[in-house]
């Protein structure tokens, strides 16, 4: 059985993350990509926000016996063979599962205007994630 407590303490994590990133996408692109200090503060929040999308999927996974899978992008697909989350919301958390890859292993081939506009607009995909697990799960 699921443990409703861990997924919302992940789930708790992650909006905490994704309002850390908004709070500090309030600046125009060229401000963003001069200031190393927030670009470190969007990328670490991004980072970890991602990272806890992940914990909840792994630990469902685990929980309802749904498999071994063999990557991250896998858990996503295990989740909506199991009615957890739809397509649109796989490839969303396939996206985002690579752009932190990007970020933890290879820093410096990061485009910043790419990432302020993931700042922007894409962050927003872990919400609309933890959304559907919460329907899923019946917690509310």
């Amino acid at each position: 059985m699921v443990d409703r407590d861990l997924i919302i303490a992940k789930a708790d994590k992650v909006k905490k993350h994704v309002d850390r990133v908004l709070k500090k996408s309030h600046a125009d692109a060229e401000s963003f990509i001069n200031d190393r200090d927030l670009q470190d503060i969007v990328l670490f929040n991004i980072q970890m926000g991602v990272q806890n999308c992940l914990d909840i999927a792994a630990h469902i996974i685990s929980d309802e016996g749904f498999g071994v899978p063999g990557s991250n992008n896998e858990m996503f697909y295990l989740l909506e063979e199991n009615g957890y989350i739809d397509g649109p919301v796989v490839e969303k958390m396939i996206a985002a599962v690579g752009f932190r890859n990007l970020v933890v292993h290879e820093y410096g081939k990061l485009d910043l205007t790419e990432v302020y506009n993931i700042s922007r607009n894409d962050i927003r995909d872990l919400l609309v994630y933890i959304a559907a697990i919460f329907k899923k799960t019946g917690i509310q």
